[in-house]
């Protein structure tokens, strides 16, 4: 039953996918509002992701509107949809999905910003990336755990990150998020968490297998703002690990 499930889910994801990404790519022609276009496919593909997933988002404080920076922890690729099906946004990814099959391009067109965590020049580069869609008036989210967690605790922020947020006395929201598993199901730090070396369709597959997930999405009250872009990183670290509920 579990494979069964699992199928049909995969299928369909692939199906929502590439669909919607057809969508996108032929509106692009005669829309003239881009930005509201791509958003809009986005969030759809986000939506359907969490519906196909038997995912319950529950939300905890209020969401920011947009333009806003957002800060999360990073447990797995399902933090993407999941964020996304609540707030409008962009996310800041790692530079490595630009090479894969279909979805760099994918991840590309649909307005997210690539950063080479590897080079520090890169940074300056993907800071200014972030300003241009803020002014856009679009939300920009990222991780700036730099990787992904088995959900026991929150690792501490890289400031590097934040260098742009702090240079220019920008307000920074935060966000904490985790999952839960039904009992009888394996536990999310297993299922739903990506922090070995499985594979991305091998993980996507036994997540897939869940009857159902549960995500909490716990925003901060008020945005932090610091000049220091280490004490910024501290700051926040400590917002989102007040608001954390560690994954079992």
């Amino acid at each position: 039953m579990k494979n069964i499930r699992a199928a049909i889910r995969f299928i369909s994801f692939l199906g929502a996918t590439f669909g919607l990404y057809g969508i996108w790519w032929i509106g692009d022609f005669v829309i003239p509002n881009k930005i509201y276009w791509r958003q809009i496919i986005f969030r759809n593909w986000a939506r359907y992701f969490v519906k196909i997933s038997r995912m319950k988002v529950e939300v905890i404080g209020t969401p920011p509107h947009s333009p806003f920076f957002l800060v999360c922890n990073h447990l797995s690729y399902m933090d993407i949809p999941t964020i996304r099906a609540v707030v409008e946004g962009i996310y800041v990814a790692k530079g490595e999905i630009e090479s894969w099959f279909a979805a760099g391009k994918i991840v590309r067109d649909m307005g997210n910003i690539y950063i080479n965590r590897q080079c520090k020049r890169d940074i300056p580069r993907a800071g200014l990336d972030v300003l241009n869609a803020l002014e856009r008036g679009e939300g920009v989210i990222i991780f700036p755990e730099g990787t992904s967690t088995k959900g026991e605790e929150v690792l501490p922020f890289k400031s590097s990150f934040l260098e742009f947020a702090a240079s220019t006395d920008l307000p920074v929201h935060y966000a904490s998020i985790s999952y839960q598993t039904p009992l009888d199901e394996p536990p999310p730090s297993y299922s739903v968490c990506w922090w070995d070396d499985t594979t991305f369709i091998e993980h996507l597959w036994r997540f897939f297998q869940l009857k159902e997930v549960t995500a909490i999405i716990n925003f901060g009250e008020e945005p932090i703002v610091g000049d220091d872009r280490k004490k910024l990183a501290k700051d926040l670290w400590e917002a989102v690990s007040e608001k954390f509920i560690p994954v079992l």
